[in-house]
């Protein structure tokens, strides 16, 4: 319809149309939609109002009276469809908020996990998400299996009383029939890489975190209990390209887009060549830099013929990172004491960060 025109027949349709959806509306929001639609500046009463001033002055009176009604019957409609769902809308909303008294309810505070566990899961959830298998072996162990399988000497400073804490004294023979002069508390949980190697055979994809020991008698920055995660795989062909590309990929799991690796040469008994892995943090006190993470190499020979394994035909690669210094550089936490202390209120940041 026109601005310049009035049409009755037309205006009153319209409006009919719009009480009847108006009847029909189911929420607030469709509601004022509908009064926006109909009865606004640019609806069929909107222009008909304004198309009144242009009438003969004999059908301004008839127009205006025709409109009056139109726009009452409309108002009313409205404003009785609004109170329903006004209504509705209110009930709707207290049954949410609604609580039952009666419930019991637990007063004293709960306490939170530990971001260290948390930290270990997501590891596993790494290794298994490679179709790496997740191995866990036993704290008390026999020397053969901390030291000799490793390729450490008799001599070697890590078997001194200063580094290990020894369990017994007499000769020990495990299930498998290796004796071993002394019972110790894991230093490492390389043992785990030694015993899958026996017990799986090969080829081998193992991750092993857990709990290790060492006295560090000398070092205060150190605790005798801490946590690492070791990974060992052994097939046919492997290199340290597979090394370097695994370790790229943990990297990013534990620290997001952007965080990689690189390897310095070093030396390890149980590896050869052996290297330390560094990791490239942006953080760095001083500006961004390299921060070492972690030991690595391709398995020594001697480890694999200790476990009965060809190193003719089969190769592999080993690594192990400590869980709290990845937890640390993770989460930028600067005291070493807040993963020890117990104080809840340390684990609970964790929590409602989640």
């Amino acid at each position: 319809m026109a601005d310049a025109q009035f049409d009755p027949a037309a205006v009153t349709d319209e409006v009919a149309e719009g009480i009847e959806k108006i009847r029909n509306a189911s929420t607030l929001e469709e509601l004022k939609a509908l009064k926006a639609q109909f009865a606004g500046a640019e609806s069929a009463m909107g222009q008909a109002s304004r198309a009144i001033g242009s009438l003969p002055p004999e059908a301004k009176k008839g127009a205006g009276q025709l409109m009056g009604k139109l726009k009452a019957d409309f108002g009313r409609a409205y404003g009785l469809k609004e109170n329903v769902l006004q209504a509705q809308a209110e009930q709707s909303k207290l049954a949410a908020e609604q609580v039952d008294m009666t419930l019991p309810i637990e007063r004293r505070p709960l306490g939170a996990r530990h971001p260290l566990a948390k930290l270990m899961e997501d590891v596993e959830d790494f290794f298994v998400s490679m179709g790496w298998q997740i191995s866990s072996g036993p704290e008390v162990e026999s020397e053969w299996y901390n030291f000799d399988a490793l390729n450490l000497s008799p001599d070697h400073p890590a078997r001194q009383m200063q580094d290990t804490f020894y369990v017994k004294g007499n000769q020990t023979k495990d299930a498998a029939g290796f004796v071993g002069s002394n019972l110790v508390m894991r230093t490492q949980t390389s043992t785990d890489q030694v015993r899958g190697l026996i017990n799986r055979g090969v080829p081998l994809y193992i991750a092993s975190p857990g709990r290790v020991f060492r006295t560090d008698e000398l070092d205060a920055t150190h605790t005798p209990v801490f946590h690492q995660c070791e990974a060992i795989a052994v097939d046919k062909g492997l290199t340290m390209a597979d090394l370097k590309g695994v370790l790229d990929k943990l990297a990013v799991a534990m620290f997001g887009e952007g965080a990689r690796t690189r390897l310095r040469p070093s030396y390890f008994p149980f590896t050869e060549p052996s290297a330390e892995m560094d990791l490239w943090f942006p953080d760095k006190k001083g500006g961004p830099g390299w921060i070492e993470w972690g030991g690595c190499g391709m398995v020594n020979p001697n480890v694999l013929r200790a476990a009965d394994i060809d190193p003719e035909i089969y190769s592999g690669f080993a690594f192990g990172v400590g869980m709290e210094r990845t937890l640390l550089l993770r989460h930028d936490i600067n005291d070493m004491h807040d993963l020890v202390e117990g104080d809840v209120r340390f684990s609970d940041q964790f929590v409602m960060g989640e």
